[in-house]
């Protein structure tokens, strides 16, 4: 009895004990598998960590937490007893991330927009009135410096319509005369009209440079390169035209206009003649200013060469209207003065949008092509010349054209 008592307590302790270490073991496996990956290294120090400590815990937290830690797989890693790396044990941050390439014309467009000034509607009418007080500063200045050479002035104001009345002179010499039909008329002319006049030429670099100086703040850096071409440029053709204005425009018309008739006898106001030597002065100045109008409609993309070029009848039209328009007396010969360089400063304009247009697609300039026809240009002129000069006997005149028949043919 004894005997088979003791053998099942023996069978009894060993169940139990297997039973227990079957227990153990479940309950080891249960830990494991309830175990969230965060939590291994917890676990493997020997703290009690349980699923439901934090349950929204997800494994794209991390994005959220710190753009720069690990992905989870890197956790996983550590979970199995991987060894850290060095720049985690040195506490260094990690280096910032690769930039694409297209970030370089990001910054480049960040620093052109530095560059531009943003401004307020009335900030802007601040500034239009600051350039208006400026260029009318400017301006008086110059004038001032001009009422010093008044006589001089007037003097070379009204040479062209002495020229024009030497050019209709009659048989015996008589030639019209300017008059004076107001007390205040010549006081006007002297000292206002034409020293004004003679300002707003000298100055036209000033004017240029407040009229560039408003538009300016809303322009991007490298549009700001153009500042100083702008300013020469404009300046130049204004001078220019008032130049051919001088020399050959007014004389021209004049010598039209006080030839219409014959039954009438001309007396000229010198505040009427002074009122259109005015007009066509400034009118030609600003029809002078036509390339300049191309070259930056291309500038802003609102044209193309090639469109000018093939539209040049329509352009031609609108010239001769325009001079229809601006010219003070209407008639042909006025109005083809004034379309006529309009027609060739708007080939001028061409050519300075194709060279705009070939510098933006990156092309060379056919310098060969450009200086074989200036040459065939100027030859051919020459040409023309020579063949007047030898075969009908011109030369040169002392009024315009400055080119005619001087004696018989040789």
């Amino acid at each position: 009895m004894d005997s088979e008592d003791r053998n099942k307590q023996d069978a009894g302790s060993e169940t139990t004990g297997s039973d227990g270490q079957q227990s153990e073991a479940s309950s080891g496996t249960d830990a494991q598998g309830s175990g969230h990956p965060d939590t291994g290294e917890s676990s493997e120090s020997g703290s009690d960590s349980s699923f439901y400590d934090d349950p929204y815990h997800d494994e794209s937290d991390h994005l959220y937490d710190d753009p720069h830690a690990d992905p989870p797989a890197a956790a996983e890693g550590d979970e199995e007893g991987d060894q850290p790396s060095s720049a985690a044990d040195s506490g260094t941050p990690p280096p910032p991330p690769p930039t694409d390439g297209g970030d370089d014309g990001d910054d480049d467009d960040d620093d052109d927009e530095e560059g531009m000034a943003r401004m307020s509607f009335l900030e802007h009418l601040e500034e239009l009135r600051t350039r208006i007080l400026r260029a009318l500063g400017g301006l008086l200045v110059v004038y001032l410096f001009c009422l010093a050479f008044a006589n001089d002035l007037l003097r070379l104001a009204i040479e062209p319509f002495r020229g024009a009345a030497r050019a209709i002179a009659g048989p015996g010499g008589e030639m019209i005369q300017m008059i004076n039909t107001r007390p205040l008329e010549q006081f006007q002319v002297q000292y206002i009209k034409v020293p004004l006049l003679a300002a707003v030429f000298l100055g036209a670099p000033w004017l240029t440079y407040q009229a560039w100086q408003f538009i300016a703040p809303g322009l991007y850096r490298k549009e700001k390169r153009w500042a100083l071409p702008f300013i020469f440029t404009t300046a130049s053709l204004f001078v220019l035209g008032g130049v051919f204005c001088y020399f050959v425009a007014l004389r021209v018309t004049l010598q039209f206009l006080l030839t219409v008739t014959e039954e009438v006898e001309p007396y000229i106001s010198v505040s009427d003649y002074l009122n259109t030597f005015i007009i066509l002065e400034i009118g030609l100045g600003l029809v002078f200013q036509l390339p300049v109008l191309i070259f930056f409609f291309t500038l802003l993309r609102l044209t193309t060469p090639r469109f000018l070029l093939r539209n040049v009848r329509y352009a031609v039209l609108v010239m001769f209207i325009v001079a229809a328009i601006i010219t003070p007396t209407g008639d042909p010969l006025t109005m083809t003065l004034f379309a006529g360089p309009m027609i060739l400063l708007y080939f001028v304009g061409i050519g300075a949008s194709w060279l705009l247009v070939l510098r933006r697609e990156g092309r060379r300039l056919p310098w060969l092509r450009i200086g074989l026809s200036v040459l065939a240009f100027f030859g051919l002129i020459a040409a023309i010349i020579a063949y007047m000069h030898f075969a009908h006997g011109y030369g040169l005149i002392p009024d315009f054209p400055w080119f005619g028949p001087t004696g018989p043919p040789g």
